[in-house]
């Protein structure tokens, strides 16, 4: 199981590459297998799926933003409370989140469960 330090450190990571627009940087800490729920509610995307999604949002100019502690926990997931903020077609959509990862015995991340709704949205 990877260690609570080893959780943050790549939930850090993943801020650290929307904020350097690097998709690569940001795709290499999943599992080959893994799930992504972003938002939760909607299907389940395959890898390969989030990764054209990261890609449009680094295309966008995503910038990630800590809102508190990123927290482990005494399993193999982590949390961060977040905002994210794009522009896309000349408005900027701000968007306060939460994502809760689980992680496999190897350290890559196997699920991704975004916790995020339409009143989580502002535009501006």
């Amino acid at each position: 199981m990877p260690t609570q330090a080893h959780m943050k450190a790549a939930l850090q990571a993943y801020i650290d590459g929307f904020n350097a627009d690097d998709p690569d940087a940001i795709m290499a800490l999943f599992a080959d297998n893994a799930v992504i729920e972003d938002p939760v509610g909607s299907p389940l995307k395959s890898r390969a799926e989030f990764d054209a999604f990261i890609r449009q949002g680094v295309k966008f100019g995503a910038r990630l933003a800590l809102a508190a502690p990123i927290r482990g926990s005494h399993a193999n997931h982590a949390a961060m409370v977040f905002t994210v903020t794009f522009v896309q077609n000349g408005v900027r959509y701000t968007t306060n989140s939460t994502d809760v990862m689980a992680f496999d015995a190897t350290g890559r991340i196997v699920r991704m469960d975004g916790f995020w709704g339409p009143s989580d949205v502002t535009v501006s």
